[in-house]
């Protein structure tokens, strides 16, 4: 295999690595995947972003977890995607419309550099049928479930991703990292799902702690952030705007008239980090 270059950037300490296929010669297997995610002996991430594929009109990207695993979506990756986009010149425009595994994503930019984005994240969507869950009835709304030690009282919530969050008294990191592999690989969900802990803190801000699907605890994420956001709107403890913190920091999700959230958060850029060419052998 020969030399290859990536990039990395972060969306509040959520960090991907970018493998763009028109500027590199080889394809990315499972494997590969897992050992550029390693911290300790790769570079590092909570997962790849592959792209740009062009179909027709449509810019894609598949998105990646550090076990090799394709995600439908992320709301982090979809604005470091797109600050990618903007940074090697392949998205001129204020506006544009990404698309991933699960659908097409409209992202606009608010700052000069593309620092700061606006994403349409689509509908929170609660049936049972849309997370996959199994067991339950049309939908997942405040249901008592067991978990690990003790009954939790669940929302589940697809955001094109599958999400299950958990309101409790106070989210913090080690009840997240303790409780987020039973939630993951629960029966009741037999795709796996992504976790989070979630505590009101008023009706315009809650704190949340991340376990996903693939990548364990995590500092931020933009679907997760969301679907707790929604969670809590549904059960009529927040308003259409809320801040939403993380242990990596706040993103601003916004819920419209027509149903509709929308995110808006950072990205950094890191750097670009080229491969010696007998990394994978």
């Amino acid at each position: 295999m020969s030399e290859i270059t990536l990039r990395k950037y972060h969306g509040l300490g959520n960090d991907y690595l970018i493998y763009d296929p028109n500027r590199n010669e080889n394809l990315l297997q499972e494997r590969q995947i897992e050992a550029l995610c390693r911290r300790n002996v790769g570079v590092g991430a909570d997962g790849i972003l592959y792209g740009p594929f062009f179909n027709g009109e449509d810019i894609v990207v598949r998105i990646f977890n550090p076990d090799g695993s394709e995600a439908e979506k992320s709301g982090n990756g979809i604005r470091i995607f797109s600050k990618y986009l903007k940074d090697a010149g392949y998205i001129k425009e204020q506006s544009y419309v990404l698309t991933t595994k699960a659908g097409k994503t409209t992202v606009s930019f608010l700052d000069e550099n593309g620092s700061i984005m606006r994403v349409d994240m689509g509908k929170a969507k609660f049936l049972a049928s849309e997370i996959p869950a199994v067991g339950f009835g049309e939908e997942i709304i405040n249901e008592a479930i067991f978990f690990c030690d003790n009954f939790y009282n669940a929302t589940c919530v697809s955001m094109g991703n599958p999400n299950c969050v958990l309101m409790i008294e106070e989210a913090n990191p080690k009840k997240a990292k303790q409780l987020g592999p039973y939630v993951e690989n629960s029966k009741y969900f037999p795709n796996r799902i992504n976790m989070q802990l979630c505590q009101v803190l008023d009706e315009g801000n809650i704190q949340i702690e991340i376990y996903e699907r693939g990548a364990g605890y995590t500092y931020a994420s933009g679907t997760g952030a969301c679907a707790a956001a929604a969670a809590s709107h549904r059960l009529g403890l927040v308003g259409d705007k809320v801040n939403v913190h993380m242990h990596g920091g706040e993103l601003l999700v916004e819920f419209a008239e027509d149903g509709n959230i929308f995110m808006t958060g950072p990205v950094v850029y890191i750097g670009s980090i080229t491969l010696a060419e007998n990394f994978f052998s």
